[in-house]
Order: C-alpha cells, then sequence, then structure tokens
C-alpha cells in the first residue's frame, strides 16, 4: 500500500497560491455578466430614443423663404431664384452642394454692371422644392427649365463645384442654349460619394429618429457652422456673424430638407468620358480654381481644362473652395472674360 504524504508547507514568509476556481462556476457569472451588459445596451437605447423623439419634436418648427423672396416652375420644381443687372447677355449661376443662390450675393453684383445675372437654387437646396432624384439629369432639367420660365435662349452658365456637374449636362442636354462656360472650383465628375460609399453605411445605420436628431443638432450649431465654413472657406473670407450663420442655417430648416439631404446618393456629376463630350461644344470656357483648395488635388484644374477644351486654368492664389466668397473680384474676372 502506498503511503500518502501531506503536500510540503510553503515557505515562511509565502502564501499558497489560490486554487484555480472551477469552470463551472465562471460559466454562470459570465452570464450575469452577460445579462448586465444587455440590460444596460438596452436602456442606453431606450434612453437615446426617447430624448431623440423628445428633441424632434421640440425642435420640429420648419423655416421659411427670406421675404421678398423669388419663385419661378423651372421643369416642375418651384424654384427660387436671385436676379441682378438690367441689361447685357445673360449669366446663370449655379451652386454646389451645402449652397443656395445666397452664396454668389458677393460675384453677383460685380458681374450685373455689363450682364443680366441669374442664381437658382437647385432642387434638394436653398429654397427651391425638394423633388428628386437629386442627381446631374434632374438638376439640369430644372436649369434648363429655368432657362424657358427667364425666357433666356444663349446664357453663359458658370458653376461652382457639384454645380459643374449640372452645367455640363444641361450643355451636353442642349448646347445651342449655352453661350459660354465657366467651371468654378469644379470638375463635373461623379467621383466621390456613391454606392458602397461611407455615406451609404452611415445612412443604413442612422435611422429616424436618430439621422433627423445628428442633423438638426448640426444644423442648430453655431459654433458647427462657423467650423465647416472656415474649413471650406479659408483665412481670406469674412467671419460669418449672426445673420451669416443664419443664411447658411435657414435652407436646411426648410420642409423637406432632412429627407432630401438622407437621400442623396452621390456626388452630382457626369463620367469623365461624358464631360469630355463638352471639348465639341463650341463656346468659350474657363476653369477657375482656388490655389488651395483642398477638395480637389493641385493637378485637377489643369485636368479638367484639358478634357473639355477649356484654355489654361485661371488660378486664384490665397483662395480655397469656396472662392466666390473670399475672392469674388477675381472670380467675376473670369467670368467677364469668357460671357460674350
Amino acid at each position: 500500500m502506498t503511503a500518502v504524504t501531506d503536500p510540503p508547507a510553503p515557505p515562511p514568509g509565502a502564501s499558497a497560491a489560490p486554487a484555480p476556481e472551477p469552470a463551472g462556476r465562471r460559466r454562470p457569472r459570465l452570464r450575469r455578466w452577460g445579462r448586465r451588459l444587455l440590460i444596460a445596451a438596452v436602456v442606453l437605447l431606450a434612453a437615446v430614443t426617447v430624448f431623440s423623439l423628445a428633441y424632434n419634436a421640440a425642435t420640429a418648427g420648419r423655416g421659411k423663404p427670406p421675404a421678398g423672396a423669388l419663385f419661378t416652375e423651372a421643369d416642375g420644381v418651384r424654384t427660387r431664384y436671385r436676379a441682378w443687372g438690367t441689361s447685357g447677355t445673360p449669366v446663370v449661376l449655379v451652386h454646389g452642394a451645402f449652397e443656395s443662390a445666397d452664396t454668389w450675393a458677393s460675384a453677383a453684383p460685380l458681374l450685373a454692371a455689363r450682364h443680366r445675372v441669374y442664381a437658382l437654387d437647385l432642387t434638394g437646396w436653398g429654397y427651391s422644392e425638394r423633388r428628386g432624384p437629386f442627381d446631374a439629369a434632374h438638376q439640369a432639367a430644372q436649369l434648363l427649365g429655368f432657362l424657358d420660365a427667364m425666357r433666356l435662349d444663349r446664357a453663359t452658365l458658370v458653376g461652382h463645384s457639384s454645380g459643374a456637374g449640372v452645367i455640363a449636362a444641361a450643355a451636353l442636354r442642349e448646347p445651342g442654349r449655352v453661350s459660354g462656360l465657366v467651371f468654378l472650383d469644379g470638375d463635373a465628375l461623379d467621383t466621390g460619394a456613391g454606392s458602397g460609399s461611407g455615406s451609404d453605411k452611415l445612412r443604413f445605420v442612422l435611422r429616424d429618429p436618430y439621422r433627423t436628431t445628428l442633423t438638426r443638432l448640426v444644423v442648430r450649431s453655431d459654433w458647427a457652422i462657423r467650423t465647416l465654413y472656415r474649413a471650406q472657406c479659408g483665412p481670406s473670407c469674412p467671419r460669418l456673424d449672426e445673420a451669416g450663420v443664419e443664411q447658411w442655417r435657414r435652407p436646411f430648416q426648410m420642409p423637406g430638407a432632412e429627407d432630401a439631404l438622407w437621400n442623396m446618393q452621390a456626388v452630382v456629376g457626369l463620367p469623365a468620358g461624358r464631360v469630355a463630350e463638352l471639348s465639341r461644344v463650341r463656346v468659350p470656357k474657363a476653369v477657375v480654381f482656388g490655389a488651395d483648395d483642398d477638395v480637389f488635388s493641385r493637378r485637377s484644374p489643369f485636368e479638367t481644362a484639358r478634357r473639355i477644351g477649356a484654355p489654361s486654368p485661371v488660378i486664384i492664389p490665397g483662395a480655397h473652395h469656396l472662392s466666390l466668397v473670399s475672392h469674388p473680384r477675381q472670380v467675376a474676372d473670369a467670368i467677364l472674360a469668357t460671357a460674350p
């Protein structure tokens, strides 16, 4: 028979190692923690949902167009526009994403000394009726409808940022309606957001009421608007006062603005091959970019000019993406050099 001996005693001053916890005891403890985390997540989601619903209800007031705003019907879309000047050939200004006709307020009067100048709010932006799809084809049809409504047979079209894609689509569709083209801080391409992009994923994850809350928190924040404005406009732009902040905020509080914003699928523009067809449209053309525009590469102005058959681009020193705000005189001079 084998003798059983006691385990050796630990040396003086040392403590015995704790016995490992049986696996059977760990599993119930993990389950308890899992239940607690699940309950905490459910409570947090419920609290966020209640806050979101309450916030959305408290901020449900809708904005109104500015007093005296002008409207016309353009391809079935109730379209807000602004006008400057009473004589000369027409120049029609088309804004980019997150902008409106008011973005041209500094440059347009400089053009009005020699031209009749118009700026419209594209559907999806500003104070025009929101009616999708919010793509180049639909907005180009609205632009051509605006020319009809204003009885403009031939006009110089100026497109800022994604507005370049709109004027490109309009010129390719009805080249006889165009007397000149100016791409301002825009290449007219459909690159950027789109199918499979981060914006699509965010749109999938952020369902209502959360996306409405997120949109309104940003729109109602003076700090957020000023920060985004400075990032796109650069140090040369005038500081936004309260009226300036309200000018950028107000269109996003219009009926349908939030739904339109979340339903936009891609950057407004055309494939490169389609844009290149503009080289066959025999009208004066210009490409104008801010030297410090960080939305596009430094090569983009030169590639765009070659693609559409324009002369070498005009590069405005010190200007960022919103060159029409920071350097209206230089922008106006480039347009005046192109408009007949």
